[in-house]
């Protein structure tokens, strides 16, 4: 199976698997999504793939879901429970930062088999750590904000795809810029750090247009909250 292919198979199950959770659990398992996601993402982050001729991350879908469950959320609850549920991510991704910078300094027993691979995932530099949270409460903040805004422009059902893919494709470049601008900030030449920005928007914006089927399903779902 190719990347490309096991890429999209994966888009697909990690956009379903946010349905089915919100279907089950309502706004709130769409709160638990959020806070998973963010930590995920930064987890898978690590590995590198090719896709489509480029050198790419992952990380990039499931951190695409959490955009579409904050964008579920302010589309059915408001713009205030999609700041709750931003501010809950952050809060689950600074909280595992800091609590596996502790756990990678402990020094492993002899028996030990896990010290170099927690390091790999987890030893992140500050650069990074600081570039990934920065880029993740702005970007999502400006989501929030923009789809609002979105939503009183073009209040219609029929108008949804519009408050969807423009919000998360702005707040995606946003993202980048601010992610790339401080973890990459003086490692690379411009011309690499260009390509790097330019392929890891790319991806992300491949993400955006694959999640607007999900959340026309998701407003169509009615709870008893």
């Amino acid at each position: 199976m190719t990347n490309e292919l096991l890429w999209i198979i994966f888009a697909l199950v990690n956009f379903s698997m946010l349905l089915v959770i919100y279907r089950i659990f309502g706004k709130y398992g769409l709160f638990v999504w959020i806070g998973m996601a963010t930590v995920v993402a930064n987890i898978q982050v690590v590995k590198t793939v090719e896709l489509f001729g480029l050198t790419a991350t992952l990380g990039n879908i499931i951190y695409g879901t959490a955009f579409l469950a904050t964008d579920i959320l302010n589309e059915k609850y408001g713009k205030d429970s999609a700041k709750k549920a931003v501010w809950l991510g952050f809060s689950a991704l600074i909280t595992m930062t800091i609590m596996m910078q502790f756990s990678i300094r402990f020094i492993p027993a002899e028996s030990d088999i896990a010290q170099s691979g927690l390091e790999a995932l987890f030893g992140i530099v500050p650069q990074i750590a600081i570039g990934s949270l920065l880029a993740y409460i702005v970007s999502q903040y400006f989501d929030v904000w923009l789809y609002a805004l979105l939503k009183r422009m073009f209040p219609k059902d029929s108008q949804l795809w519009i408050r969807n893919n423009g919000s998360t494709m702005i707040s995606q470049l946003l993202d980048t810029a601010v992610f790339c601008g401080i973890a990459f900030y003086g490692l690379y030449p411009f011309d690499v750090w260009l390509e790097i920005f330019w392929t890891t928007y790319f991806i992300k914006f491949l993400v955006s247009l694959l999640d607007t089927p999900f959340l026309y399903a998701a407003k169509s779902f009615s709870f008893k909250e």
